[in-house]
């Protein structure tokens, strides 16, 4: 069987077509990467009101984009202030609870009207890749294939859906008796990280003693992560009592009412090392640039450290291609490290759900791992503009394009 009909028989069986999807020669590495699924990410900014650049930290965050390696689900709720003098993992639990974050988040699956109840399942059918109108006939003729495509949807999107937020403080280690402190706090994390904006109205007062003793700035940042319940209880409570494709004055009521039955649970935290950042290919009159990139290379390295840590929360990247070498587009910005190894995943199709099925394990080239964190080519590392990561096949069968791999951690 050849690769392309190989990648096209996986092409099928992924988005669950009732239709035959061709695929012409001329498949590129971009429709690749755009045909698999993402677990979701929430952000929210928590914010330290008395804190120095809390205006302009909350101002960067709300411009920040989500990492290209999970789907945006980010809600109208962005920033959330809390005191610095308080408990910050009490805080921070508190606020999710008694803002029924976790209803919020659910509601956005599925486009839910606060005003009228109604919902629709057209996020679902995107972000899973479903044929529109095969999911909507199988749903609606209560077949097999129709409930697996659900409890698919449910096991493999909803229930993969997060929500990080990231406690920053920066440290300049040269001056050691002081610390600009807790800077931001939250997921504000993702905010100084992703945004490059010169309107720092307050930056320039203390530009001066940055740039001074730029060598020992870094920053630690603390991150929390949680995970939307999303059970087999839960999933039938809010189909049967809440669920509505039409105005329901009814189940709108019910849904806000019961808000607190959708919750989020925490899985766990990482704690970045504060290491100090290479600031090669910023000019000393952009310390913003430099807040910056301390900011999003410890929140790269959290993101890392956590996909490594619990295992529901790690990426699958596809295999873009094959010859003459393997290539993903996942780097160090991904914690990639020379004696890691990884596994290639076919996805197969099961009563209208996806289930992956290991067929081979690779394991990066030395010299070849792309480094794709922030500005790594403004600073002219190594490996900067290779573009992708190069691998080698250890073990197993064969592999084409748009297999998936994911990190072997145990």
């Amino acid at each position: 069987m050849t690769d392309m009909k190989r990648f096209s028989l996986y092409t099928l069986a992924l988005v669950l077509a009732a239709n035959t999807i061709i695929l012409s020669a001329q498949t590129t590495s971009d429709d690749i990467e755009q045909r698999y699924r993402r677990s979701s990410l929430c952000s929210i900014l928590v914010k330290h009101t008395e804190d120095k650049f809390a205006k302009e930290i909350e101002e960067q965050f709300l411009n920040i984009p989500i990492d290209d390696k999970y789907n945006e689900h980010n809600l109208s709720v962005r920033v959330v202030s809390v005191s610095s003098k308080g408990d910050y993992q009490r805080d921070i639990n508190n606020f999710v609870e008694s803002n029924n974050i976790g209803s919020r988040i659910l509601a956005r699956w599925f486009n839910r009207n606060r005003f009228n109840g109604e919902c629709d399942m057209e996020l679902v059918k995107e972000r899973g890749l479903y044929d529109a109108s095969a999911f909507d006939h199988e749903l609606a003729s209560r077949s097999a294939r129709g409930l697996g495509m659900l409890q698919d949807a449910g096991e493999d999107l909803i229930g993969k859906t997060y929500l990080i937020v990231n406690e920053i403080t920066y440290i300049d280690k040269n001056t050691r008796a002081r610390t600009w402190g807790a800077i931001a706090s939250g997921l504000g994390a993702l905010a100084s990280a992703y945004t490059g904006n010169d309107s720092w109205s307050t930056l320039g007062n203390v530009s001066n003693s940055v740039i001074s003793s730029i060598k020992g700035f870094s920053v630690k940042i603390n991150s929390r992560l949680y995970r939307l319940v999303w059970d087999e209880a839960t999933q039938a409570t809010f189909y049967k009592d809440y669920y509505s494709a039409k105005p329901d004055a009814a189940k709108k009521d019910a849904f806000e009412n019961n808000r607190s039955k959708f919750r989020m649970e925490y899985v766990g935290n990482v704690v970045s090392k504060g290491s100090t950042t290479s600031f090669l290919g910023i000019n000393e009159d952009r310390p913003d640039l430099m807040i910056r990139k301390a900011c999003q290379r410890a929140i790269e390295e959290n993101v890392a450290d956590l996909q490594k840590n619990y295992e529901q929360f790690r990426i699958k990247a596809p295999i873009i291609s094959v010859n003459p070498t393997i290539q993903v587009q996942i780097g160090l910005k991904e914690g990639i490290g020379y004696d890691a190894n990884y596994e290639v995943l076919e996805p197969e199709e099961k009563y209208g759900k996806i289930v992956y099925k290991r067929v081979a394990v690779i394991k990066p080239l030395p010299g070849r791992i792309w480094d794709n964190r922030f500005m790594a080519e403004e600073e002219q590392a190594y490996g900067a503009n290779f573009g992708s990561t190069t691998f080698k096949k250890v073990s197993g069968g064969n592999i084409y394009p748009g297999l998936l791999v994911r990190e072997i951690t145990n």
